[in-house]
């Protein structure tokens, strides 16, 4: 059996009497791509939020990489390696896409308040350059060499969704979590940050959580999967496995099934 990065054990998530999550479990193989799917307010965000630390749930444990961090701040988890980009933009406006990179790299330095102004002397030098040299090989990376003195506010759509990207590769993450990547983008643009997400992770070793909508995109380069419903858990596992489910054959490929086939009937 594949060893797992991400272990989610029976997560229960309420707002006042309003549940969003229902006892969901589900594992994530390392070096894998994982999606969530499911329909508007089945609860993926909600999953990520709890694994991310965002959101704090009512019951369950979340594993990563081996530690308990059910209980622990989203900054703590990030120096474990878990890295993060959301449906709705989150970065900097006013700041150039190199310096919002750069704030990914920020939990990686050592040098504080204190040494940071003996700028010569104290080797904060040497280790902004070593940070800097790290963010423009993912520059490099990702195609966006030509906006990175570009002010984040001013690009498009894609464009600034690539570099949220680059900032969470910043982090230097285990597991990167990416919450609808392809939200908003045209059909080219669909089709780079879909090989940006194969090579990151086969590149790079990164594994990849991912919500998406996009059934086309999810079948083409997700390993396992998972199908929430109003919060429950439907399925999940090795794609061919999920999809083969006449439950999910019906909701998302509009396939007509015979209910004999389900799970359980």
């Amino acid at each position: 059996m594949a060893e797992s990065i991400l272990d989610v054990n029976n997560i229960s998530l309420a707002f006042g009497g309003v549940k969003a999550l229902t006892d969901v479990s589900f594992s994530v193989e390392k070096g894998s791509v994982f999606s969530i799917i499911g329909p508007n307010g089945a609860g993926k965000t909600s999953m990520l939020n709890c694994v991310s630390g965002r959101y704090q749930p009512q019951e369950g444990a979340i594993t990563f990489d081996g530690k308990i961090v059910t209980n622990l701040r989203p900054n703590d988890r990030a120096n474990l390696g878990m890295g993060r980009t959301f449906q709705n933009l989150a970065l900097f406006g006013h700041m150039s896409v190199l310096d919002n990179i750069m704030v990914g790299r920020y939990h990686l330095l050592k040098n504080n308040w204190v040494t940071g102004p003996l700028y010569w002397l104290s080797g904060a030098q040497k280790e902004e350059l070593a940070h800097r040299r790290h963010v423009e090989e993912i520059i490099d990376f990702l195609e966006i060499s030509h906006i990175r003195k570009s002010t984040a506010g001013t690009l498009s759509y894609g464009l600034r969704k690539r570099v949220e990207l680059a900032r969470a590769m910043a982090l230097k993450p285990k597991m990167i979590l990416l919450d609808e990547p392809m939200a908003g983008m045209n059909l080219e643009e669909k089709e780079d940050m879909a090989r940006y997400i194969l090579d990151l992770n086969e590149e790079f070793g990164i594994t990849v959580v991912m919500i998406e909508h996009d059934m086309g995109v999810v079948m083409d380069i997700s390993h396992q999967m998972m199908v929430l419903d109003f919060g429950k858990k439907l399925i999940s596992g090795d794609l061919e496995m999920v999809m083969a489910d006449p439950h999910v054959k019906r909701a998302y490929l509009g396939e007509e099934v015979d209910e004999s086939e389900a799970v359980g009937a």
